[in-house]
């Protein structure tokens, strides 16, 4: 349905409507017809009007999508009405709604209603991360950075996880403030995304870099650098962070992973106990291994290749230093077919242990148990986050050690042109770090709001002249 350019009078909408071969569906599809088309206001309105006279009402979900437009045209005066006729006539409204009049009135010089609807959300649900964000951004966006913070830490106690968006808002509108307390809050942040190893893309990093640089009287100058691999930052010749554990940490994670994930609630639900310990078996006749192998995982690194190729040429470009494999596999890898031709298997056979594990199985838990009982030295391949796993991790330092671990153990493997390209595990600890008069953060290029075990080239070095 294309909607109409200009405003129609009742006899004309009643037109259209009788030609419109479902009737009865007639005004949801032009509404939903202008919001995609964007149409003008009055165009929208003349067809309430028309929904009104002829049935005495309006519908809750026709004044959502009108909201709906109103709210993509920042039209601020039009939604405190729709806001005004939904408060008369509904007692309570659903997330839907409000999610729009908090975007809707955050974005204008009502910014404040957004805040006494965020109120009203909380009497009656938890607020969604967009009521709070939205709440932030209107927030800071009128230097009220007090009022931002408070609203950030309400957001995280609540368990929301806040988009990097948010977080490039308040080192954008905090830019030259002289603010103990703000810079603490700023500072904050920063340790944030190292807790949770989040990367920022290029242009939260230029927000970081310049909010760093107005910082009156303190002389902070930014550069951006790429780390050597002796992890020393050839701007300020920092030494970053070690990413080994020490023997304590590593023998204390290794035991609560085998405790709280291993033998945890969730391992057997995909394996049995029996297969398990076969396992288990099999792997202490055979340690150490050097490199530990998500199989099935790494045989779908490109979609088209066949299977057993992309296993095989990644045991291949993984074999070439004498390294000792293990490869997990699953059994249907070991019948003949169009995916698993059985002359490869056993050429790779030959070059790496493989465990089969029954279909069903959960390969997880058979990687981490197999790379840590080889000891600090073995590495792991896989695509997986394994962020489940850090899930199950009862309490926050082990959870840290866990992440840590991972960045320095997990081989990233990519397939560009037919050809592994494969990124080994840091040296040096590849997360935000600080020693007072120095920060390194590292940052991705892309835009993307993924987290990812896929470590960054890329650093901002600050330092205080």
């Amino acid at each position: 349905v294309q909607p109409p350019e200009k405003p129609l009078q009742a006899e004309e909408w009643n037109r259209l409507r009788e030609n419109f071969q479902s009737p009865e569906i007639f005004e949801d599809v032009m509404f939903n017809s202008m919001v995609r088309c964007n149409s003008p206001i009055d165009v929208a309105k003349s067809l309430l009007t028309y929904v009104a006279k002829s049935d005495g009402d309006i519908r809750y979900n026709l004044l959502i999508k009108y909201l709906a437009l109103c709210v993509q045209q920042q039209k601020t005066a039009e939604i405190c009405d729709v806001y005004d006729i939904m408060k008369m006539r509904f007692k309570i409204l659903e997330s839907g709604a409000y999610n729009l009049l908090i975007r809707g009135l955050s974005n204008s010089d009502q910014w404040r209603m957004a805040l006494t609807l965020l109120e009203e959300v909380k009497k009656i649900m938890t607020p969604s991360r967009t009521n709070y964000e939205s709440c932030i951004k209107a927030a800071s966006h009128h230097q009220e950075m007090n009022l931002a913070c408070e609203l950030y830490h309400e957001m995280l106690a609540k368990d929301l996880v806040p988009t990097l968006d948010v977080l490039q808002a308040f080192f954008d509108f905090s830019r030259g403030m002289k603010d103990a307390e703000l810079k603490k809050e700023l500072f904050g942040i920063l340790l944030y995304l190292r807790e949770n190893q989040i990367y920022p893309h290029r242009t939260f990093m230029r927000s970081i870099k310049l909010w760093f640089e107005s910082i009156p009287g303190e002389n902070w100058r930014g550069h951006l650098t790429n780390i050597k691999d002796s992890g020393q930052c050839p701007v300020c010749s920092h030494q970053l962070e070690d990413s080994d554990l020490t023997e304590k940490e590593y023998n204390n994670l290794r035991e609560r992973i085998i405790t709280d994930v291993i033998h945890g609630s969730d391992t057997f639900r995909k394996t049995s106990p029996q297969e398990f310990e076969a396992f288990q078996t099999f792997v202490e006749d055979r340690l150490p291994f050097d490199i530990v192998i998500d199989g099935l995982n790494v045989s779908h690194i490109k979609p088209r290749k066949m299977q057993c190729e992309n296993l095989f040429h990644a045991v291949n470009c993984l074999a070439k230093e004498n390294l000792r494999l293990l490869v997990l596999g699953r059994k249907h890898m070991l019948i003949n077919s169009s995916n698993w031709k059985q002359e490869i298997m056993k050429e790779m056979q030959n070059k790496a242990d493989f465990f089969f594990a029954e279909n069903i199985s959960e390969d997880d838990a058979f990687l981490l148990y197999a790379t840590l009982r080889s000891g600090k030295h073995c590495k792991f391949v896989t695509r997986d986050f394994l962020r489940d796993h850090k899930a199950c991790l009862s309490d926050s330092l082990t959870r840290h050690l866990f992440r840590k671990w991972q960045r320095g153990h997990q081989i990233s493997i990519k397939m560009i042109f037919s050809v592994f390209i494969q990124q080994p595990a840091f040296n040096y600890d590849c997360v935000v770090q600080t020693t007072g008069d120095t920060w390194h953060i590292p940052y991705k290029d892309t835009f993307e709001e993924r987290y990812s075990y896929e470590v960054p080239r890329k650093w901002l070095c600050l330092k205080q002249k």
